[in-house]
């Protein structure tokens, strides 16, 4: 009995494994993302931000999207838009602090579009 309890003990350290906390997201090269479910993507002084597949397909049929302003200020953590759905609307929070240079005018028309793009 004591020879199985010396293999038991032995064995735990053999099914030590990580596990990812979206396993079912998406995850692309290069994309840091939130617990809240955006992702960022840095590249130089500028970061694309997005929402990630899991809240994508938690929302469903997007029917309204907010915006920010060109030239708002946006603090990491706070919320600077939102996406309704037919499901919910839910805020949409900044990954990372900065000015905002662009947005995607599209999606003001045409909201839907939300759930066809992937990140650049």
């Amino acid at each position: 009995m004591g020879c199985r309890q010396l293999w038991a003990s032995r064995a735990v350290s053999y099914l030590r494994i990580s596990v990812s906390h979206r396993p079912f997201s998406n995850v692309v090269k290069d994309l840091k993302y939130a617990d809240s479910h955006e992702w960022v993507k840095v590249d130089g002084n500028s970061a694309t931000v997005g929402i990630t597949d899991h809240a994508q397909d938690h929302l469903g049929d997007v029917v309204y999207v907010e915006l920010p302003e060109v030239g708002a200020t946006v603090t990491q953590g706070d919320s600077f838009g939102a996406v309704e759905s037919v499901k919910a609307t839910s805020d949409v929070n900044s990954p990372v602090s900065g000015k905002v240079i662009e947005v995607n005018q599209e999606l003001n028309t045409s909201p839907a579009l939300l759930s066809k793009l992937k990140p650049l």
